[in-house]
């Protein structure tokens, strides 16, 4: 059995990268404050985000 596998709606991939940007400008100011473990954890959470934008990118432009 083959699986439809729709292309992706792409008000949703701009809204969905909105909310990765939103959020890793809010971690950007979150590390002012933080130390230690939850500064570590921040810079890791926003490396895979940006990892995540740049792949998503590259998908869109072969559609």
């Amino acid at each position: 059995m083959t699986r439809n596998n729709p292309r992706p709606n792409p008000t949703d991939y701009e809204e969905r990268v909105k909310k990765t940007i939103s959020n890793m400008e809010a971690a950007e100011e979150a590390m002012k404050f933080a130390e230690g473990k939850e500064l570590e954890s921040i810079k890791e959470k926003n490396a895979r985000r940006e990892e995540s934008l740049t792949r998503s990118g590259n998908e869109e432009n072969r559609s």
